[in-house]
């Protein structure tokens, strides 16, 4: 790597990054553990449903891709996400990574169908705040810490890496977060505790005081579940791996309840490219297992969504198409953060439309094979373009590009 961390071959990214002041405070793991939750909380979002072979065909691309662990679903919920858990536990039994885990409510019931299933850790929730309790659940708070307690014995006794999930904690007195925490580490068992922002109301600037208070009175690994209400959900995961989380709960392309969960493709590239952390992922697989898990579940994401945005790289303006011109064949990384090639998105491409200039026309004349010397022309075809523009309410093709140059030209 040179020695400019933030430009690389393939990312140009700031420097400020890297500043030493800017680092002073971070205490990355040795190790960061991406957990996708994709086929479990992903698959809550309204409308979006996997079958069985749709959910296999997922867990092997994220496999291939080298996510570290895959929450495969939750036993509770069908018979058919059942038959789906317990085929991808097999199908990944013994291959070390991905750790393939279940999720259950803290139900002693529960936790033994994820037994059944085959997996290696089980995820096992509570609501921690007593609000949601009372009003959510109608329970008392002495029943959820009971039920906690049973439920985490049950996972250890049969051999299951146990994450206690506190659901709401962002939103939990912290004195009744720890109490909850403390007495179930004590009374019942936890391998790992999953600091969980459900409703997405947690801010950045609060994640690394968080994280290190919780350090200082539960000695486990932490995880971190955050929403997307604010769309904060991966910049809090961001700012609470570098305080010392181990594990990122994460969805494919960020889909998930309500707003969704916090997107892996955003943290790990993030943390690839302007934290000089590199996970270990097959990052060029990005694009592509979004598309799967898009085409699976009808779901569509905004056409320029960062690294998988179906247009993320085409160039409209004609300002920007001059800087491509000018840079993309030596100096690509004057026009774009990161080389889409890294994230196996189809490279840069110029497009016509409202916002086209001259080098647009350059570049599709060019293209057709077609000569214009004469600068008045050119300004015809490019006012041509936005009255065809303006009437279609979207981009020209090729085809009516060359339907324009034409009559301008002969």
């Amino acid at each position: 790597m040179k020695s400019t961390p933030w430009h690389q071959e393939q990312w140009f990214t700031s420097p400020w990054n890297f500043a030493q002041e800017a680092l002073k405070d971070f205490d990355f793991a040795k190790q960061i553990k991406f957990h996708d939750v994709t086929l479990r909380d992903g698959e809550q979002q309204a409308g979006i449903i996997f079958n069985k072979e749709q959910k296999i065909a997922l867990a092997d691309q994220m496999a291939e891709m080298g996510m570290h662990r895959i929450e495969a679903g939750m036993p509770a919920v069908s018979a058919q996400d059942r038959e789906a858990i317990i085929e991808i536990a097999k199908r990944h039994e013994g291959r070390g990574e991905p750790e393939i885990f279940a999720f259950a409510r803290c139900m002693k019931q529960d936790v033994l169908k994820a037994v059944d299933c085959g997996v290696k850790g089980i995820v096992v929730e509570i609501p921690a705040s007593e609000h949601l309790v009372k009003y959510a659940y109608k329970w008392e708070y002495e029943k959820a810490i009971d039920l906690a307690i049973e439920a985490t014995q049950c996972a250890r006794e049969n051999g299951l890496y146990t994450v206690f999930f506190t659901i709401d904690g962002t939103r939990t007195d912290m004195d009744t977060y720890f109490n909850l925490v403390t007495r179930v580490a004590n009374e019942g068992h936890m391998d790992a505790l999953a600091v969980v922002d459900t409703m997405g109301g947690l801010a950045p600037h609060a994640c690394n005081y968080l994280i290190k208070k919780i350090k200082t009175v539960v000695d486990k690994p932490l995880e971190v579940h955050f929403h997307d209400d604010y769309g904060l959900g991966a910049a809090n995961t961001l700012m609470a791996l570098s305080a010392g989380a181990e594990v990122a709960h994460t969805s494919i392309s960020g889909i998930g309840e309500r707003a969704g969960n916090a997107a892996y493709e955003d943290i790990a590239l993030a943390l690839l490219t302007m934290y000089g952390v590199d996970t270990g992922l097959k990052y060029e697989k990005m694009n592509e297992l979004s598309e799967m898990m898009r085409k699976f579940g009808g779901h569509i994401i905004p056409s320029n969504r960062g690294i998988v945005g179906p247009t993320l790289a085409d160039i409209e303006s004609g300002i920007v198409a001059d800087w491509w011109v000018n840079a993309h064949e030596e100096h690509p990384l004057e026009v774009s953060p990161y080389m889409y090639s890294l994230v196996g998105h189809p490279d840069a491409k110029v497009v016509i439309g409202k916002m086209s200039g001259v080098p647009t026309v350059d570049i599709y004349l060019d293209q057709l094979g077609l000569r214009c010397d004469d600068k008045d022309q050119k300004m015809e075809i490019v006012q041509a373009i936005k009255t065809k523009a303006f009437e279609k309410h979207g981009l020209l093709t090729v085809g009516e590009f060359a339907d324009i140059a034409h009559k301008v030209l002969d």
